[in-house]
């Protein structure tokens, strides 16, 4: 196929590449959250078992986060798979495709 006509069809994700600084600062923010929230339920003027409710409440909702996050992740990788193999099987097609072929 020329240049010229694949030339703005490319399918390709975008390339999201996550700096080192930026990882540091999602940990660090991740970390600190459920720090505060662990703290917090620590210092809660209550009964032992209501803080115990709350703590694994909130590992619970901690690790479906992390669930879900991956969830989300490998749908979009699995998508991005599908996509390049359908755009691989159509330029398979196209140049195979001879217009001027004759017929019969």
């Amino acid at each position: 196929m020329p240049q010229a006509l694949t030339r703005g069809m490319d399918n390709q994700a975008p390339s999201t590449k996550t700096t080192s600084a930026f990882y540091a600062q999602s940990a660090a923010a991740f970390g600190l959250a459920l720090l505060t929230v662990l703290v917090a339920i620590f210092y809660l003027p209550s009964d032992p078992w209501p803080k115990a409710f709350l703590a694994l409440g909130t590992l619970f909702l901690t690790t479906s986060a992390f669930s879900l996050a991956k969830c989300v992740r490998d749908a979009q990788e699995s998508q991005y798979v599908v996509s390049r193999l359908d755009q691989a099987r159509v330029e398979r097609i196209l140049a195979d495709h001879d217009p001027w072929k004759q017929v019969g």
